[in-house]
């Protein structure tokens, strides 16, 4: 006859279980126990590695290389404050290359998210930026006025004399048909 109330029967059961997990535990190997615990420890402690610092460099040089580009064509299509105000404010989809630098920011922002700060070890990151640019950039190029060939009147402007069929141009100083004269005489002393 047990005269021990419920609760105290079910704390002793508890306490006996409890000493045969502490029973069970002390049979782990410590070796074991350590090579985990470090494992734990160095993944935390570990930094970005090589490769990956590698990619988000020249992810982050791809980014500085085509703001320079579109710096540069800024200042070149008559001064940066004039053509920023043109290519932003008045925003062209056909002329303005503004699209393409938050393009390059959009992949800037993407893969430094996902490689950097989230460390993914998976392509999808990649493939989706790639897609999104190289259909955007191809859109582009086809439809807009950036690889339309110049009028006939601007291409004589630029080359004095203009061209007939069969001519080529010449600088101005060499003579037409030099080229022959120097072929006769390089014959001649062989």
């Amino acid at each position: 006859m047990n005269h021990l109330p419920e609760n105290m029967e079910n704390a002793l059961t508890g306490s006996q279980s409890s000493h045969a997990f502490l029973r069970d535990t002390n049979s782990i190997n410590p070796t074991q126990l350590m090579a985990r615990i470090e494992s734990y420890e160095g993944r935390e402690k570990k930094g970005i590695s090589h490769v990956r610092r590698t990619f988000c460099l020249f992810v982050t040089f791809d980014l500085l290389f085509v703001t320079l580009l579109w710096i540069i064509e800024l200042n070149v299509n008559g001064g940066i404050e004039n053509t920023l105000e043109n290519e932003v404010v008045q925003y062209d989809y056909y002329s303005s290359y503004f699209d393409i630098f938050l393009l390059a920011v959009f992949q800037f922002k993407i893969l430094i998210l996902a490689y950097a700060v989230c460390r993914l070890c998976h392509w999808w990151a990649i493939a989706l930026t790639m897609a999104v640019t190289s259909a955007f950039l191809l859109a582009k190029v086809i439809l807009s006025k950036l690889l339309i060939v110049q009028d006939a009147s601007e291409r004589e402007a630029l080359i004095p004399g203009g061209l007939s069929d069969g001519q080529f141009y010449s600088p101005p100083e060499s003579e037409a048909g030099s080229d022959e004269a120097e072929n006769r005489t390089v014959r001649n002393h062989f």
